[in-house]
C-alpha cells in the first residue's frame, strides 16, 4: 500500500527557528521517524509518502504522530492510501507510468 500523510501539531507549537508559525522541527521530527524506519519513502512539501504493508505502514505512520505529539497539545494528521495488494514499487513506478504518458509514450 502507498500512504501520503501529513502531520502537524496545532494548539499552541513552540515557535521554531523560522519564526511563530514554523512546524520545521516537529515535521522533522516526524520525517526521521519515517526515514527511521527503512520503508520506502519520499517527502514533499506538503506530504511524506510511505510504501508498505498495511500493519508496518501504520505503525510508522502512529510513530511519527507520535513523535508530534512532543510539539503541541494537539496534532492533524491528514493521510491518504492507495491499498492495492500484491503490488509494490509504487512509490516510483506511478511517477514513472505518468512521465511516459506525459512524453507521449
Amino acid at each position: 500500500m502507498l500512504v501520503a500523510f501529513s502531520v502537524a501539531p496545532s494548539g499552541g507549537a513552540p515557535a521554531g527557528p523560522e519564526g511563530p508559525d514554523s512546524l520545521s522541527d516537529a515535521v522533522a521530527a516526524a520525517v526521521n521517524v519515517v526515514r527511521d524506519s527503512g520503508l520506502p519513502n519520499r517527502t514533499s512539501s506538503m506530504f511524506t509518502e510511505i510504501e508498505g504493508e498495511w500493519d508496518e505502514v501504520m505503525a510508522v505512520v502512529k510513530a511519527a504522530t507520535e513523535a508530534v505529539a512532543a510539539y503541541g497539545p494537539r496534532v492533524s494528521l491528514v493521510l491518504k492510501a492507495d491499498i492495492r495488494p500484491g503490488h509494490e514499487g509504487m512509490l516510483d513506478g506511478k511517477v514513472a507510468r505518468l512521465e511516459k504518458r506525459l512524453a507521449g509514450e
